[in-house]
């Protein structure tokens, strides 16, 4: 045999400078830098002008401590939403914001004058402000930093903040349309009250512990009844908060429930010997229950009335027979309050699934308690005061105890601390334990425990007429469509069960009703959730008792009235804008007042508005208004955390229902939370966090990016570090379809001619390319991205590294540079390239600016580009399918050859494939080029057969053909190529 020649040098094998490792975190800052420099923002948004408008109101994160995972998620989200719209040719400007006022910024400059040994109360306000506003401020300049380095396309250097003088003057501005309407009304209603905090709260405030409790069952002693019976029979009642009995002034009872009076009688054997008689038995007490709980409150009472018969029925009725009882409170001998009787009064709210059917009632600190004594004339007495402990004044243990917060304080409510102590004494108590457990209201800044505290407040009416300016407290029912509270309910989909309907009515909770219903919620669910909520929801608490947030800013009557002067109201909205929130001082009362009115006779109001009333009106000042005239009103889109519907979803849709008569938006979208690997919810004291910073400093900002567009982000979902990884390599593969590309198109000029000469295969990978087009689009139509990204993936792996360039890299080797079926290809990777490259920038925006600017220096960036052009190709996708079904069992059964080394490579191989499983329209040449084989033939078995070919191996293009005389000479296609080659050098 004569000496082979090499012809490696001959082979047109892909060149590229992409590398393989990405270096991302290293890459990443470099081309973040580039975009600041060229200023990318504002050159998309001259070649966006007058396109259609989309736009993403940014819901404001707090300005308050680091980046964490799910500001991540939420902020990679907004920012697919922004780039993808920018994609499909709108123009989409995303103005970030950020949410600055407020009792955990509060809190922490608290801190640090604590720190320093100063008291809050002795630091001038506008000092104390100050400090809250630079405390903001530093940490929105260390979140602008950290979203930045996620590749956000963002209008950074003019964000929006809430503590902007513009920013307050507009919210001022908004809470003077309330007030001018007559749209607020100052009441004493029960709110989630923090004495810690020493502040109301809102519901989105405040998240749920599991505690332990002392639960106590206490006897209320009958006075008075038309049931003869129960005179000197004792009514008793169930809780969880002993705290609350000293406010006690009334029981409540279901009118449909079964009541019962039992006698419980105590064994001679259990009495002490000065007890003893000649009976059997002693009487220990009669006590009225629900017929179905007095035996689970039997069981409560202590253990030496184990002994007791069984209790002795003596009466039962319906609750409605109770009207017109009265009891008295166990410490009824301390007189004043305590001697006052307490009327059992019929409740529709009691239930008698636990506890004794009967309900104490304290309207200080309960909504249905609150409700059902003031329908019978009993009002608040405000025995509690904010900082959890009883008036001075208060005759049952006011002043008596040192401990701040006692109503939330552990000791004073267990069994043995002072009130259940008293109520022993007083023979009232039947029963009390500290095991009882449950879910509790807690506030998310302190984590102490919160109470309803009935306080003064400024609230927003739910359910009177917009244009009324009557000030009315009671909510009344609205008709409208109704939305289970339930939570299995909440999680199943379906459509709206009254999507067709609209609400009339002129009320808030009415127009906010109709709202929900116009309104489109992705995922569905979501519009269950929020309507469960309004529907159901008290009257907006607007007003807090802290000095960082926005004032209201009223001028008060001595009868409760507020001044409604459109003049004086422009003056201070002027005064906020000049001077921020500071303005609102006394010192100037008379310079607002104007001549108009008497300084004497106002006061002004000098509580903050709730910060979700802040956050509510962000879309006044962001997207009404000229600081940002690239915005619109309303929105297209909010986007936030599925909590965000007890939050600044409701927050702004009502605060926009009452001033514009619409929701602010015209979509919602929200997304779960981010758990560990394991599904438990991350925390820091048990070490399972995730750090989106460290992960950007290992992995880099492109696989944060492809993990939180991977995964189904409107349910709750997880990451870890095996997560991340498997994240990793799905990067790999995404990026060596590119660089197979690039190196592949190295050189490329011109196109694949003729339409008549494109070959069956890139003509049906161009009809996969645009089926993956519209795909792609309904996704992004339905902020479907975890599906967007997975159709992507699925397209690179499996159609075209798995199929597609493994059949034609031998194509792209070794056919002539001027080889049709090599042009054909080539071209169809070009359109590839352009289709993919644009297809993957929302998600992996680095990596795919890195990719453009391989291939196009001086090309620009790739974010400039619209949605590429697809060619409407189809082809027939059964036939295609069945040959690829085909293809995979030919490869499955090459593998046990390849395992046992019989063959070192499917090139070697010669198969026999059933003749019926072959589509129609492929010869076996075609067969062995698509299956990579040395040769096909058909059979008439079922089965796949292969063998080891007896051909010759082409010294070029390695296939085994009968053309080829020797191992090592060339085939007839590699022949004229080479000699091609040889002529040109």
């Amino acid at each position: 045999m004569s000496e082979q020649r090499d012809y490696r040098d001959t082979v047109f094998l892909p060149k590229t400078d992409l590398p393989m490792k990405a270096g991302l975190p290293q890459k990443e800052p470099k081309i973040l830098a580039r975009w600041q420099e060229e200023n990318l923002y504002e050159e998309l948004r001259e070649s966006r002008k007058d396109r259609e408008k989309f736009i993403l109101h940014d819901g404001p994160p707090y300005a308050n401590g680091d980046m964490h995972i799910g500001h991540a998620l939420n902020r990679i989200l907004k920012d697919m939403v922004v780039r993808s719209q920018t994609l499909l040719g709108k123009d989409a400007p995303f103005v970030p914001g950020w949410d600055c006022h407020g009792l955990p910024i509060e809190w922490k400059v608290e801190e640090q004058f604590r720190k320093k040994k100063r008291d809050k109360n002795a630091i001038p306000a506008s000092e104390f402000r100050a400090e809250c506003r630079a405390y903001a401020q530093k940490w929105v300049d260390v979140q602008r930093e950290q979203l930045k380095r996620l590749g956000l396309m963002a209008d950074f250097d003019n964000p929006y903040l809430t503590m902007q003088f513009e920013s307050e003057a507009t919210i001022v501005a908004e809470l003077m349309k309330f007030a001018e309407a007559g749209n607020l009304y100052r009441g004493s209603k029960p709110v989630m009250w923090s004495p810690v905090e020493e502040t109301a709260l809102a519901e989105a405030e405040v998240e749920y512990e599991d505690i332990t409790s002392t639960q106590i069952d206490v006897a209320f002693e009958i006075v008075e009844s038309p049931i003869e019976e129960l005179v000197g029979a004792h009514a008793v009642i169930w809780t969880t908060t002993p705290w609350t009995i000293p406010v006690n002034q009334a029981i409540a009872f279901s009118p449909d429930a079964e009541y019962t009076l039992f006698e419980v009688r105590v064994a001679q054997k259990f009495l002490k010997p000065e007890e003893w008689n000649d009976a059997e038995w002693k009487v220990h007490g009669r006590y009225l229950t629900a017929k179905d709980l007095n035996g689970t409150m039997f069981g409560r009472m202590p253990s030496e009335l184990s002994g007791t018969s069984e209790p002795k029925i003596i009466w039962k009725g319906k609750g409605s027979d109770l009207a017109g009882t009265v009891a008295r409170h166990p410490m009824h001998h301390l007189g004043g309050f305590y001697a006052k009787p307490r009327p059992l009064l019929a409740g529709d709210f009691v239930t008698t699934d636990s506890g004794t059917g009967l309900v104490h009632m304290s309207p200080d600190h309960g909504e249905d308690d609150f409700l059902l004594c003031r329908e019978h004339g009993i009002e608040p007495v405000f025995a509690v005061m904010g900082d959890g402990r009883y008036r001075d004044d208060w005759e049952w243990l006011g002043g008596s105890d040192d401990r701040r917060r006692a109503v939330i304080n552990k000791a004073f409510n267990a069994p043995d601390g002072p009130i259940c102590s008293d109520l022993r004494e007083a023979g009232a108590l039947l029963s009390a334990s500290d095991d009882y457990q449950h879910s509790y209201p807690h506030s998310w800044r302190s984590k102490a425990k919160v109470i309803y505290r009935c306080t003064p407040q400024w609230f927003v009416p739910m359910d009177k007429d917009l244009g009324d300016t009557s000030q009315s407290v009671r909510p009344e029912p609205v008709e409208g469509p109704h939305f289970t509270s339930d939570v299995a309910q909440e999680e199943k989909d379906g459509a709206s069960t009254s999507s067709a309907r609209t609400v009339e009515g002129k009320t808030l909770r009415q127009i906010a009703m109709r709202e929900i219903e116009r309104v489109k919620f992705y995922p569905e669910k979501g519009r269950r959730r929020i309507g469960s909520m309004v529907e159901g929801r008290p009257d907006w608490v607007l007003s807090r008792q802290r000095a960082w947030g926005v004032p209201i800013t009223l001028f008060v009557r001595s009868d409760g009235t507020y001044l409604q002067d459109p003049a004086v109201n422009a003056r201070v909205v002027e005064a906020v804008r000049e001077q921020g929130v500071d303005a609102w001082d006394e010192s100037r009362k008379a310079e607002y007042l104007g001549t108009d009115h008497d300084p004497n006779e106002f006061e002004m109001v000098t509580d903050i508005l709730d910060v979700w009333f802040d956050s509510g009106c962000t879309h006044a000042f962001t997207l009404e208004g000229d600081r940002w005239p690239e915005q619109r009103w309303p929105a297209d889109l909010y986007l936030e955390g599925s909590d965000q519907h007890r939050g600044w979803f409701q927050s702004s849709l009502l605060e926009s229902s009452a001033t514009r008569g619409r929701a602010p938006y015209d979509a919602v979208l929200t997304h779960g939370f981010t758990m560990a690997s394991d599904g438990k919810k991350m925390s820091k004291s048990l070490g399972n966090t995730i750090d989106p910073l460290k992960v950007m400093e290992q992995y880099g900002a492109d696989i944060i990016r492809l993990w939180a567009l991977s995964v189904d982000f409107t349910e709750d979902h997880r990451i870890g570090d095996e997560i991340l990884k498997g994240v990793g390599d799905q990067y790999r593969r995404l990026r060596n379809t590119f660089r197979y590309l690039l190196g592949a198109l190295d050189g490329f000029v011109g196109d694949m001619g003729d339409a008549g000469e494109i070959p069956e295969l890139e003509v049906y990978i161009l009809a996969l390319l645009a089926d993956l087009d519209g795909k792609l689009k309904k996704a992004l139509e339905e902020y479907d991205f975890n599906t967007y990204t997975r159709l992507l993936v699925d397209f690179c792996n499996e159609d075209l590294s798995a199929f597609y360039f493994d059949i034609r890299k031998d194509t792209l080797y070794c056919d002539g540079p001027d080889s049709t079926r090599r042009n054909a290809y080539r071209t169809v990777l070009d359109l590839l390239f352009h289709a993919l490259v644009r297809y993957a920038a929302p998600v992996l925006v680095f990596t795919a600016e890195e990719v453009w600017t391989t291939r196009y220096p001086e090309g620009g960036s790739v974010h400039l580009l619209d949605w590429p052009p697809v060619p409407g190709v189809t082809a027939d996708g059964a036939r295609w399918d069945a040959l690829r079904a085909l293809r995979e069992r030919v490869t499955e059964a090459i593998e046990p050859l390849r395992r046992d080394k019989t063959i070192r490579s499917s090139l070697e191989a010669d198969v026999v494939v059933p003749a019926s499983a072959v589509p129609e329209g492929f010869s076996d040449e075609d067969l062995a080029e698509l299956f990579i084989t040395a040769s096909v033939t058909r059979g008439q078995s079922d089965t796949v057969t292969v063998s080891r070919t007896d051909e010759n191996k082409c010294g070029r293009c390695w296939r085994l053909l009968p053309s080829v005389e020797e191992d090592g000479a060339l085939c007839d296609r590699c022949e004229p190529v080479v000699a091609q080659l040889d002529a040109a050098e």
